[in-house]
């Protein structure tokens, strides 16, 4: 995990000549929710990490596969062997650019589209997903649902279980930001 947040935070660093205000996730929590004919299925994990660049409206994600927890031991089982390939492809990955100019010195609810480059399973999709960044006594958050399909990311369904497992998963993302504390 922190392995995860030191290359996030070096990416920006990188693209943020001033170093300042970065703003830091390490403890996003995504979840993921598929309903089919037979069983629900869900999971969530809350170790994803996030980095925002509030000058450049730069946002990047970054959560392991393996990190999220099923109600059922089989279905983890499956989710990473079957069908994710946790081994091959251990990180899904989002790099994007929120579209809207946010005053984040400013309290209040804004409605967002951040456009970029969803990676999972290997494959890269270029996404524009809607959400919400909050601003509240100086703390800042992100929220978001959105649909991911699994045919765009060469996710296979095996025809004996394609009743029990649907073919678009809906994810919600929430993360709460500190002020990274090297942006000083």
């Amino acid at each position: 995990m922190k392995y995860i947040s030191i290359i996030l935070l070096a990416w920006f660093s990188i693209n943020n000549q001033a170093g300042q205000d970065l703003y830091v996730s390490k403890n996003a929590e995504i979840s993921l929710f598929s309903s089919a004919p037979i069983e629900d299925i869900s999971a969530s994990t809350s170790t994803g990490a996030s980095v925002y660049n509030a000058p450049t409206n730069e946002l990047a994600f970054s959560v392991t596969i393996r990190s999220f927890q099923f109600p059922k031991a089989l279905m983890q089982e499956h989710f990473n062997s079957d069908y994710m390939e946790s081994d091959k492809y251990p990180r899904a990955t989002f790099k994007g650019k929120i579209q809207e100019h946010i005053d984040i010195s400013k309290d209040g609810t804004y409605p967002i589209t951040v456009t970029g480059d969803l990676n999972v399973h290997g494959i890269t999709q270029n996404r524009s997903i809607s959400g919400k960044l909050i601003v509240s006594g100086g703390t800042i958050s992100m929220t978001s649902e959105f649909i991911v399909k699994c045919a765009d990311h060469n996710i296979k369904i095996p025809s004996i279980v394609f009743h029990n497992i649907a073919e678009s998963i809906k994810m919600t993302v929430s993360a709460n930001y500190i002020k990274n504390n090297l942006s000083k």
